[in-house]
């Protein structure tokens, strides 16, 4: 399969498990769900990894070691995890039925309603919409 650059052997060991100790690991798993949870970063839609590595003093390969090792996700996606949770609520919310799905997108942190959908899609098995009327 060297045509398409397809590598069969998946289970070789990834170079950034062994770049980041396990104390060290774990502190900083700590710290990122401080930033981009608690102190919902996540809806800030310019806050990129780069910002994050920035705010625990660290570089941007540490910070994607510890994401893909500790929440086995890329940023990118552990960033949409907590806006689609968020999001979720939102939906389920009475306070906020009256909401169009823009809204809620953007008042979670998503660029844009594609974006959204899909990030939601991924997450859940259903769209916004289907969510929002189940139950």
């Amino acid at each position: 399969m060297t045509k398409y650059n397809i590598n069969l052997n998946s289970n070789k060991e990834a170079a950034y498990r062994s770049m980041v100790n396990h104390k060290l690991m774990n502190e900083l798993k700590g710290k990122i769900v401080t930033i981009l949870q608690k102190k919902k970063k996540y809806k800030d839609k310019e806050y990129s990894a780069k910002q994050l590595a920035e705010d625990l003093g660290t570089n941007t390969r540490y910070v994607s070691a510890v994401v893909s090792v500790c929440f086995g996700m890329n940023y990118t996606s552990l960033v949409n995890k907590y806006r689609i949770e968020n999001a979720k609520a939102l939906l389920k919310d009475k306070r906020y039925r009256n909401l169009k799905m823009e809204e809620v997108s953007d008042m979670v942190g998503f660029s844009n309603r594609q974006s959204f959908y899909a990030a939601f899609y991924k997450f859940t098995g259903v769209t916004p919409r289907q969510y929002k009327l189940s139950e």
